[in-house]
């Protein structure tokens, strides 16, 4: 919002916020990983006294033109099915926002679909979903582009907003996922690939074939941007372009599950002080999950074995984050509870 990123001491800040997270009226250490998240929402705010204000998740929806390899358990017209039932409020991440007063937003990124017009859908379509990185590049330089336009702009449509958390949805994405965490942090690709939404062991392997036919076409590719041109979705290259606007912004940025994760590592390697304004909120159960938190040194608030995506994460991760800045800000040091602390 309007503070600086940075602080004009920050260890002095640290110090400060620690000693206030320490003379709260509990024993030092015991509100666990809430201190963890409070120290470092003070820091990303530059203040004692950090507030969460209009949260916000943004929901990017595209299309991929993987797909047709067979590579999901979904045809792909339920990535437009899903849309509509975000705008129907029926879908988990509508529950759980409302439940939370968290405000969603839903942009159509590139899904395969023309919608009727509708107040409530952010038009940011590039194209009808991305082509298929088998044969050729996901989408082209001006393509790639235009999501950093897009991306950019879905965040400066937000009002008053300091907190926001990023949910996708698009039938195929995980296999456009593993293939930037392969490339970007140099795993077997084998390695980064799970079930997505349900794949049998049949589905699964030829998934993982398919996927390291598509890489083996390629050179090393060492820039994210031409990792995401390569192989992202127009979803998720728009989620990053969001993530690194956040950041300019000074907004906290809840990062949800496996796809979420990997626009967040590109968004990373492009900027990597973003981290510092970057909430995990869940580990999901997608099989690689758990390897690319490890390797951003992430560690997420929940485990609850979910896989949905949509951004529901963070809209259940959200009260805990609320909850660390409220013992903040709200709780009653020893001193002024006039409770003695310990010798």
């Amino acid at each position: 919002m309007t503070a600086s990123k940075m602080p004009l001491n920050e260890p002095t800040l640290q110090h400060q916020l620690q000693s206030l997270i320490n003379s709260k009226t509990k024993p030092i250490g015991s509100l666990g990983k809430l201190e963890d998240i409070a120290l470092q929402i003070g820091l990303a705010q530059n203040s004692l006294k950090p507030r969460l204000v209009n949260p916000c998740i943004i929901v990017f929806a595209a299309d991929h033109g993987i797909v047709t390899e067979g590579v999901s358990a979904y045809p792909q017209d339920v990535t437009f099915q899903m849309v509509m039932n975000f705008l129907n409020n029926g879908a988990g991440i509508n529950v759980f926002s409302r439940q939370h007063g968290i405000s969603l937003y839903i942009v159509d990124a590139g899904v395969n679909h023309d919608f009727p017009a509708n107040k409530d859908l952010i038009n940011a379509k590039i194209a009808k979903g991305t082509k298929n990185f088998l044969y050729e590049p996901a989408m082209s330089l001006e393509q790639l582009q235009q999501c950093f336009e897009e991306g950019r702009k879905s965040i400066q449509r937000l009002n008053e907003c300091n907190i926001v958390g990023f949910g996708e949805m698009g039938i195929g994405n995980t296999s456009s996922a593993s293939m930037i965490m392969s490339a970007l942090c140099n795993i077997d690709i084998d390695k980064c690939v799970g079930r997505g939404a349900g794949l049998t062991d049949i589905q699964l392997k030829n998934k993982v074939d398919i996927l390291k036919k598509a890489m083996s076409k390629y050179n090393k590719i060492d820039s994210p941007e031409k990792v995401l041109m390569t192989f992202g979705g127009f979803e998720i290259v728009q989620m990053c372009a969001a993530m690194l606007e956040a950041y300019e912004k000074n907004m906290l940025i809840m990062i949800d599950g496996f796809i979420a994760s990997s626009a967040f590592l590109a968004a990373y390697k492009i900027n990597p002080a973003i981290k510092k304004h970057a909430i995990f909120c869940h580990l999901s159960d997608e099989h690689a999950h758990v390897d690319l938190l490890n390797y951003l040194n992430a560690k997420p608030i929940l485990s609850l074995n979910m896989r949905l995506g949509e951004g529901t994460g963070c809209a259940l991760a959200y009260p805990i984050i609320e909850s660390a800045v409220r013992f903040l800000t709200e709780m009653s040091t020893f001193e002024s509870a006039g409770i003695a602390n310990k010798n």
